[in-house]
């Protein structure tokens, strides 16, 4: 349920930042399903799906001899560490005997919001200095 909860809400948000790719198609639903996985801290299971996104995005890519816009903003998003529920360190931090693992969540979550917005205006600032568009 949370799932599909959170891809709802990211839809908006994922059309606005990918214009090119069609909101039907397998790539988009593969990168929301990607970004989404690592949102809840599911990073092994995103890996796998974010290959594919990326494999759909190359189909769509009109050179494919370099990485489209799509394909480099997509992989800043993943790379930024989009996470709202950082399990794998809670778990460290509960086998560590931590008091309170869950403490972290709060600068977990500002952090990640800082890391993911930064990277995604850095990369919409050079792709806007770019004099390559890729267009599908």
């Amino acid at each position: 349920g949370a799932v599909r909860v959170i891809t709802r809400l990211l839809h908006p948000a994922m059309r606005r930042l990918f214009p090119d790719i069609p909101s039907d198609h397998p790539a988009m639903g593969a990168m929301t399903f990607s970004i989404v996985s690592s949102m809840l801290g599911l990073n092994n299971a995103s890996i796998p799906i974010s290959i594919r996104a990326m494999q759909a995005l190359q189909k769509l890519n009109p050179n494919p001899a370099s990485a489209s816009n799509a394909m480099c903003l997509f992989l800043v998003i993943t790379s930024s560490s989009v996470q709202l529920l950082p399990t794998t360190a809670i778990a460290a931090l509960a086998k560590a005997g931590s008091m309170d693992p869950t403490k972290i969540i709060l600068t977990t979550l500002l952090a990640t919001i800082c890391s993911t917005l930064g990277s995604i205006i850095a990369c919409l600032m050079l792709q806007s200095r770019s004099p390559r568009e890729a267009h599908v």
